[in-house]
């Protein structure tokens, strides 16, 4: 059973990856300082699949203490890199946190895997560097646009680092996952998105849906799209979860033509924030209220995928709809408010 080291393990995706990749038989441990992960998904993560996960609370921009966690685990087969910080609006004002957080994490990773030689590596990358894309859907081989802020800029050069670092270790392996808007929760309703004072849409859709948020805006109104709101490729969190296992398998398997190879993880359907909405009102029976508002810097207008390259190479598939993301958000967010023991805790 090989071992494999998910960073941000106590995140939002990081935590389902960990569930998918445990059902598929790896055993699996935690790197996340806690500093925006939750030890709640750990607990979730022990209910879903019957195994506990360790979880090591190191920042990864502390080399030494990284090294430590590889020192006590010479069996590490494969890393897959979620931790960093991944708020565009915060990004915008502040940009120098996320080049100091998002790249120093990633040099001190890739160091210590070189050290210890682990040669499998698979990145959390964002749809995001495709910036404003001039045709849709857009494929692997697109051109990078200028960033529209700077976390988009941080996984253009994150990307970069990882490719550069590959050119240079024959013997290093790595799959960059460029995923476009991951949405919902675990089927069982156990573990989801967990944000207190959450951007991400869904979370804001549910929680205005059952009380948390008096309203919630919709930024852009007036966009050339089919009905003036942005257009973005949402994809369930498990579909996400599982092409991350699918991934290192590939990459265990020896089954990759390069050293690093570029996979988008999208739907390859363009929804809008006004359709999101209708499908949630849908599926719950809840009327939100929400607001038409300004645009919000850092915004690109429209992007979905073109997933066939995943597909084909990785044998992944997309297995839940769009009423299904909705629908596993928002029993999450009732199981929420049902059980105050699923509070975040740090």
């Amino acid at each position: 059973m090989s071992k494999i080291l998910v960073t941000g393990g106590c995140g939002y995706i990081g935590g389902h990856t960990i569930v998918d990749l445990i059902e598929n038989g790896f055993e699996v441990i935690s790197i996340d300082d806690l500093s925006r992960g939750s030890l709640r998904m750990l607990e979730g993560i022990e209910k879903v699949t019957g195994k506990p996960v360790k979880n090591y609370k190191v920042n990864l921009c502390d080399l030494e203490d990284t090294e430590a966690v590889f020192i006590e685990n010479p069996d590490i087969t494969g890393i897959i890199h979620f931790a960093a910080y991944k708020s565009v609006p915060e990004s915008v004002q502040y940009p120098l946190k996320y080049f100091r957080n998002n790249l120093d994490s990633l040099v001190n990773l890739l160091q210590c895997a070189q050290e210890n030689n682990v040669n499998n590596f698979v990145f959390s990358s964002s749809c995001s560097v495709y910036g404003n894309p001039t045709k849709l859907p857009v494929d692997e081989k697109a051109d990078l646009a200028e960033p529209e802020s700077p976390y988009a800029r941080t996984k253009q050069m994150g990307e970069a680092i990882c490719r550069d670092f590959s050119r240079v270790n024959p013997d290093f392996k790595v799959i960059l996952l460029r995923y476009f808007n991951p949405v919902g929760a675990h089927p069982s309703a156990i573990i989801g998105e967990l944000q207190e004072k959450p951007e991400n849409l869904v979370p804001v859709i549910t929680q205005t849906a059952i009380g948390k948020l008096p309203e919630m805006n919709v930024f852009g109104s007036d966009y050339d799209t089919r009905d003036g709101s942005c257009v973005r490729d949402y994809i369930h969190v498990m579909d996400i979860a599982n092409a991350h296992t699918k991934s290192l398998q590939y990459l265990i398997e020896d089954k990759n033509t390069d050293a690093c190879e570029v996979f988008n993880l999208g739907t390859g359907e363009g929804v809008t924030v006004l359709e999101l909405i209708q499908a949630f009102e849908k599926v719950s029976g809840e009327k939100l209220n929400y607001n038409l508002g300004p645009r919000r810097p850092g915004d690109v207008v429209a992007v979905y995928a073109d997933n066939c390259k995943a597909r084909a190479l990785l044998d992944w598939d997309i297995k839940y709809g769009l009423e299904e993301m909705m629908d596993t958000a928002w029993r999450w967010e009732q199981a929420l408010k049902k059980d105050a023991t699923k509070l975040p805790l740090k």
